[in-house]
Parts: C-alpha cells; structure tokens; sequence
C-alpha cells in the first residue's frame, strides 16, 4: 500500500488500483434473502416508473432493520438501493411527492449515518458503487466495458452516462498515488522530479478530457434532459419544481423532519476536486442560489466544499489532509517564470481548465441547448424538472433562462466561474 507522504491510502478507502472506486466490484445484490423485498423493486424500477406504480410498490414496504447488513459492501449496496428508491418516488409521477414514506425513511437514514452520507443520490450512489463489469477481466477505464447495476430508465443513454463517470475515476486512479508524490518531491526539494510528476499529471488530464468527449458516442441529450435529469434533482432550492419545504423523511407514528438536499453532482467527485487542491486552485463562494429574501450568511460555504458534505466520510477526510499538505503550487511560484518547475505547472492547470472546458461544453449541448428546444418529451400535466428548475427572469430575453444544476448552482456561471479560476492560476504564476 502506497504510503506518500506517510499516507496510507487504505486508511481512507482509496484503492490504490481504483482510487475513489472501491478496490472490489460493488455488489449487484444484496445476499441475505431478508432483502429481497428492495432487490425486487430495484430489478424492475425502471418498469415500475414508466407505469406509474412505483410509488403504490414503495409505500407497500416493511420497514426492514439495517442489522443484517454486516459488510461496507452490503451497506454500500444497500445505501445504493434506497437512493434509487427515495428520487424515483419523489419525481416518479405527475407532480412531485415531499413526504417520504417510513419504509425508506427509517434504513436510508440509518444506512446514511453508517455510510457518513446524506440520505439521497449522491454520485456515490449513481456512480461509485453503481457498476458492474461486463467481464470479470474488463478495464474499468473503459466506459464499453461497464454497465449500470442500477437504472431509472433503463435506457442505454442513463447508464452511459454514469458509466463515463465511472471510466473517469478509474482512468484517474493513477494520477493519486503521482499527486501525492508530487508533494513527496516538493517536500524533498526534487524539481526534476516535481517536473517529471506534473508533466505525468498533466498528461493523465488530458486522457481525461477525451474520455469525458465520449460523452456524445452513447448519451442522447433530449433522452438525458427530459427522462434521466429529473430523477438527479434533489430536494433543494426546489420550490419551483414543488418542493417549497424540501420532503418530510417520515419515522412513521408521526416523528419526522423536513429535510432539504441537493441531488447528485459531479461536485461531489473526489477525484475532480483534489485536482483542485493539489494543483492549489482556489474557488470563491458563488453558483449558489440566493433566497429570496436576499440573505446570506457570512460564513455560508463555497457549493464544492458543500459538496464533501455529499462525499463518503473516508474521501471527506483524506480531500481535507490533502488540503492541509499540499504544497505544489507555492513550491512552483517560488521558482523562475523560464524554470521547468513553474513549465510544468502551469500545464498541469491549463489542462484542468481545458477538462473544464469540456465539461461547459457538454453542458450547453445537453442542458443549454435543450433547453430552449420546444417541450415534447413530457406528459400533460407533468411536472418536468428539467424546466421547473429553470428560472426566466424576462419572457423578451430568451438569453436571461437562468438554468440550475441538480445540485442546486446557477448553472454556466457557476462552471465558467470554475473554470476561469483553474486558469487563473496558470496566468497568475506565468
């Protein structure tokens, strides 16, 4: 087990193979036939959706007790199954539901306190412990070779589109144990191997960047705006979408409370944020969404750092010793403008914003665009979040759309703010 720079990765259950994946296939079922009422359910989710039945088949659960669940895989697989389970009832019928019944209510809650996770579809749900292989040998960092062992659709658009996330973290596993070297080296005062690491490190984005532009091979993006985006939403700043009051996690026998959550988010990607704090990318407080009122509080958080908050407990906690250590980006500064140190820097950065690029690129084609296209992909009478989260400040200026992000942001001004800050620190050490 790599330990650099006395870190031992085991210890935040990072894989040294898999990085933020788990270091063995997720399970595709839980083992204890105790279960099976939720299994069932889950291999005919997308069925029970389409026909409207899913809520009658959720609010017929038992309330079944978490103390069978024994190993992380089966509280993961568990913690996988009442995600799916919470945001298919919540958005799957005519108009948003915001109370959620005990038999979900009571496990997710548990579960997610065990996980150290909120109760809702994180990316760890959707993404990190949502794959399967299609061979027991197959790369993991190739999307062809995974498929979802859940769905909301059933459509080969959702599950490529998760699975693009998953080929990313897998691809992006090696570049962990670089970064940490990186700092190893920094520490060392080793420029040429500080030089070596980030040109290794730069090369490793830009495979990522053309791994996320296969976005487009297998993902439709009318099929994603309309039929996968809305079972992502959470239960925040949702008021427009009908949920004023975010939904009410029932205990049954009338305890309860209101809770209010953001929906999945590549935000909540460790991987993608250590980049941010090992390369020494600092990002201002904005994309949130103000209330009406106006208020913030001062101390509100920056949307990413909220968005550990949606990250398992062990990979909040390793992002944040990485924050406390990293050390690349002053070391870099403190070299020549001509020196290969401050060179390879700031390549490393200009690929991160050309990964972001790409991000706003895909974005605009399968939000953006979408959304100024004529509806007619809903039912009548059916609330469509993918529209109920947009808000149109002026009916003259089509341009004024001001369109959310399921996790709750402004959407492009969010992304390019992002985006504009990775470079900057390329420009400000130039």
């Amino acid at each position: 087990m790599l330990q650099s720079p006395g870190i031992i990765l085991e210890d935040y259950e990072v894989s040294l193979r898999n990085g933020f994946l788990p270091d063995t296939i997720p399970l595709a079922h839980l083992p204890e036939p105790y279960y099976n009422p939720w299994e069932c359910i889950a291999a005919d989710l997308p069925e029970l959706i389409r026909t409207g039945r899913i809520r009658q088949e959720v609010e017929a659960l038992p309330v079944l007790s978490t103390n069978k669940l024994h190993t992380e895989a089966e509280w993961r697989r568990a913690y996988v199954l009442l995600a799916f389970f919470t945001h298919a009832y919540i958005w799957g019928g005519q108009k948003p539901k915001n109370v959620l019944p005990p038999g979900i209510s009571c496990p997710f809650l548990q579960v997610s306190e065990h996980l150290e996770l909120p109760p809702c579809a994180t990316y760890a749900a959707l993404n990190l412990w949502n794959f399967v292989p299609r061979s027991t040998d197959g790369d993991l960092t190739d999307p062809d070779n995974l498929m979802v062992a859940n769905s909301f659709t059933d459509t080969i658009d959702e599950e490529w589109f998760l699975m693009i996330s998953v080929a990313i973290e897998a691809r992006g596993a090696k570049v962990i144990p670089m970064m940490l070297n990186a700092i190893d080296a920094v520490n060392m005062n080793e420029p040429v191997r500080v030089t070596s690491l980030l040109d290794n490190i730069t090369q490793c984005l830009g495979k990522l960047a053309v791994l996320l532009e296969r976005m487009y091979e297998n993902c439709n993006p009318p099929v994603f705006y309309h039929q996968i985006r809305p079972f992502l939403a959470g239960s925040k700043n949702m008021a427009t979408a009908g949920l004023p009051d975010g939904v009410f996690y029932d205990r049954g026998d009338g305890n309860g409370e209101w809770r209010q959550y953001s929906g999945g988010s590549n935000a909540q990607s460790s991987l993608i944020q250590l980049f941010d704090i090992v390369l020494g990318v600092e990002h201002r407080s904005t994309g949130e969404r103000r209330p009406n009122s106006g208020h913030q509080a001062k101390d509100r958080l920056g949307f990413l750092e909220e968005m550990r908050n949606y990250m398992p407990g062990p990979h909040r906690r390793f992002l944040a010793l990485l924050s406390r250590i990293s050390n690349i980006r002053p070391y870099a500064m403190s070299h020549s403008s001509y020196s290969d140190v401050r060179r390879a820097y700031n390549e490393a950065v200009i690929m991160l914003g050309v990964f972001r690029d790409k991000h706003i690129q895909i974005v605009s084609r399968y939000i953006i665009m979408q959304s100024k296209q004529k509806e007619n992909h809903t039912e009548a009478g059916r609330i469509n979040l993918a529209t109920a989260s947009s808000d149109i400040s002026s009916k003259k200026d089509e341009n004024s759309r001001n369109l959310h992000g399921t996790g709750g942001t402004s959407l492009i001004p969010f992304l390019k703010q992002t985006r504009d800050e990775t470079k900057a620190a390329a420009r400000y050490s130039g």
